[in-house]
Protein backbone atom coordinates (compact mmCIF):
# COMPACT_ATOMS: atom_id res chain seq x y z
CA UNK A 1 0.00 0.00 0.00
CA UNK A 2 1.32 3.45 -0.85
CA UNK A 3 -0.01 6.13 1.04
CA UNK A 4 0.90 9.28 1.00
CA UNK A 5 2.67 10.57 4.34
CA UNK A 6 2.24 14.26 5.75
CA UNK A 7 4.61 16.00 8.15
CA UNK A 8 3.28 14.54 11.15
CA UNK A 9 2.93 11.13 9.75
CA UNK A 10 7.17 11.87 9.07
CA UNK A 11 7.20 13.06 12.68
CA UNK A 12 5.91 9.72 14.46
CA UNK A 13 7.79 7.83 12.07
CA UNK A 14 10.75 9.19 12.93
CA UNK A 15 10.25 9.57 16.79
CA UNK A 16 9.51 5.31 16.44
CA UNK A 17 12.33 4.78 15.04
CA UNK A 18 14.30 6.07 17.64
CA UNK A 19 12.15 4.72 20.59
CA UNK A 20 9.58 1.87 19.76
CA UNK A 21 8.23 1.69 23.16
CA UNK A 22 7.38 5.74 23.58
CA UNK A 23 3.97 5.55 25.08
CA UNK A 24 1.51 6.79 22.76
CA UNK A 25 0.68 10.26 24.97
CA UNK A 26 4.50 11.05 24.71
CA UNK A 27 4.25 10.36 21.55
CA UNK A 28 1.52 12.88 20.51
CA UNK A 29 3.12 15.45 22.34
CA UNK A 30 6.06 15.02 20.30
CA UNK A 31 4.70 15.23 17.71
CA UNK A 32 1.88 17.73 18.65
CA UNK A 33 -1.08 15.89 18.40
CA UNK A 34 -3.88 14.79 21.19
CA UNK A 35 -3.38 11.02 22.05
CA UNK A 36 -6.39 9.47 20.20
CA UNK A 37 -5.42 10.97 16.84
CA UNK A 38 -1.76 10.07 16.76
CA UNK A 39 -2.95 6.60 18.16
CA UNK A 40 -5.13 6.11 14.70
CA UNK A 41 -1.92 7.41 12.74
CA UNK A 42 0.30 4.75 14.08
CA UNK A 43 -2.91 1.82 13.73
CA UNK A 44 -3.17 3.05 9.86
CA UNK A 45 1.03 3.52 9.21
CA UNK A 46 0.84 -0.03 10.86
CA UNK A 47 -1.83 -1.57 8.47
CA UNK A 48 -0.44 -0.03 5.08
CA UNK A 49 2.99 -2.35 6.30
CA UNK A 50 5.56 1.20 6.54
CA UNK A 51 5.10 0.37 9.97
CA UNK A 52 6.59 -3.66 9.62
CA UNK A 53 7.22 -4.38 13.03
CA UNK A 54 8.61 -3.39 16.91
CA UNK A 55 11.98 -5.04 17.95
CA UNK A 56 14.30 -4.62 20.30
CA UNK A 57 17.75 -4.19 18.86
CA UNK A 58 20.63 -6.21 21.16
CA UNK A 59 24.44 -5.52 20.92
CA UNK A 60 25.92 -8.37 19.19
CA UNK A 61 29.24 -7.96 21.66
CA UNK A 62 27.19 -7.33 24.79
CA UNK A 63 25.08 -10.40 23.80
CA UNK A 64 28.06 -12.50 23.20
CA UNK A 65 28.49 -12.41 19.20
CA UNK A 66 31.94 -10.19 19.11
CA UNK A 67 32.49 -11.25 15.36
CA UNK A 68 30.90 -9.88 12.41
CA UNK A 69 31.51 -10.95 9.13
CA UNK A 70 30.47 -10.35 5.70
CA UNK A 71 29.94 -13.02 2.71
CA UNK A 72 30.08 -12.64 -0.89
CA UNK A 73 28.89 -15.92 -2.24
CA UNK A 74 28.39 -16.87 -5.57
CA UNK A 75 26.39 -20.39 -6.65
CA UNK A 76 28.04 -22.58 -9.68
CA UNK A 77 24.19 -21.88 -11.20
CA UNK A 78 20.95 -20.12 -10.77
CA UNK A 79 18.82 -23.18 -11.35
CA UNK A 80 15.37 -22.19 -9.08
CA UNK A 81 16.29 -26.03 -7.20
CA UNK A 82 19.84 -24.50 -6.38
CA UNK A 83 18.60 -20.72 -5.35
CA UNK A 84 15.91 -21.88 -3.27
CA UNK A 85 18.07 -24.96 -1.43
CA UNK A 86 20.37 -22.06 -0.58
CA UNK A 87 17.58 -19.63 0.38
CA UNK A 88 16.52 -22.86 2.66
CA UNK A 89 19.94 -22.80 4.12
CA UNK A 90 20.44 -19.03 4.94
CA UNK A 91 16.69 -18.98 6.60
CA UNK A 92 17.54 -22.01 8.88
CA UNK A 93 21.04 -20.21 10.39
CA UNK A 94 20.47 -18.14 13.09
CA UNK A 95 23.94 -16.69 12.68
CA UNK A 96 22.76 -15.56 9.51
CA UNK A 97 21.46 -11.87 10.29
CA UNK A 98 21.04 -10.67 6.86
CA UNK A 99 21.36 -12.02 3.46
CA UNK A 100 20.56 -10.15 0.19
CA UNK A 101 20.48 -11.54 -3.31
CA UNK A 102 23.08 -9.18 -5.32
CA UNK A 103 23.79 -7.71 -8.93
CA UNK A 104 27.49 -7.61 -9.63
CA UNK A 105 30.30 -10.46 -9.16
CA UNK A 106 28.56 -12.24 -6.68
CA UNK A 107 24.97 -13.71 -5.67
CA UNK A 108 24.28 -13.33 -2.63
CA UNK A 109 25.84 -10.83 0.55
CA UNK A 110 25.38 -12.45 4.27
CA UNK A 111 26.09 -10.85 7.56
CA UNK A 112 26.87 -13.53 10.32
CA UNK A 113 27.53 -12.87 13.78
CA UNK A 114 29.52 -15.72 15.15
CA UNK A 115 30.90 -16.08 19.04
CA UNK A 116 34.64 -16.73 18.01
CA UNK A 117 36.37 -16.90 14.95
CA UNK A 118 36.45 -20.66 15.36
CA UNK A 119 32.52 -20.24 15.33
CA UNK A 120 32.69 -19.08 12.44
CA UNK A 121 34.80 -21.10 10.57
CA UNK A 122 32.48 -24.16 11.55
CA UNK A 123 29.76 -22.18 9.87
CA UNK A 124 31.51 -21.90 7.18
CA UNK A 125 32.76 -25.72 6.87
CA UNK A 126 29.56 -27.20 8.14
CA UNK A 127 26.73 -25.34 7.00
CA UNK A 128 27.84 -22.82 4.07
CA UNK A 129 30.48 -24.57 2.39
CA UNK A 130 28.69 -27.94 2.49
CA UNK A 131 25.73 -26.83 -0.12
CA UNK A 132 27.04 -28.56 -3.59
CA UNK A 133 26.11 -25.52 -5.70
CA UNK A 134 28.16 -22.80 -3.77
CA UNK A 135 31.54 -21.90 -5.67
CA UNK A 136 32.72 -19.08 -4.05
CA UNK A 137 32.89 -17.76 -0.25
CA UNK A 138 34.96 -14.61 0.21
CA UNK A 139 34.69 -13.01 3.74
CA UNK A 140 35.67 -9.70 5.37
CA UNK A 141 35.47 -8.74 9.09
CA UNK A 142 34.75 -5.99 10.93
CA UNK A 143 37.61 -4.25 13.03
CA UNK A 144 35.63 -1.16 13.86
CA UNK A 145 31.59 -0.35 13.61
CA UNK A 146 32.02 2.81 12.32
CA UNK A 147 28.04 3.52 12.06
CA UNK A 148 25.32 1.69 12.54
CA UNK A 149 21.58 2.51 12.62
CA UNK A 150 18.08 0.58 11.61
CA UNK A 151 16.48 4.01 10.94
CA UNK A 152 15.09 4.86 7.53
CA UNK A 153 15.90 8.90 7.12
CA UNK A 154 12.12 10.00 6.63
CA UNK A 155 11.62 13.27 5.32
CA UNK A 156 9.67 15.52 3.15
CA UNK A 157 10.54 15.05 -0.25
CA UNK A 158 13.20 17.84 -1.30
CA UNK A 159 14.95 17.91 1.90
Amino acid sequence: MNMKLDKIDLKILAALQQDARMSNSKLAAAVGLSPTPCWRRVKQLEKSGLIARYVTLLDAEAAGFPVTAYLHVSLDNHHPDTVAAFDRMVQSRGEVLECYAMSGEYDYLLKVAARSMSDYERFMSHHLLREAEVQTANTSFVLKRIKYTTAIPVRESGD
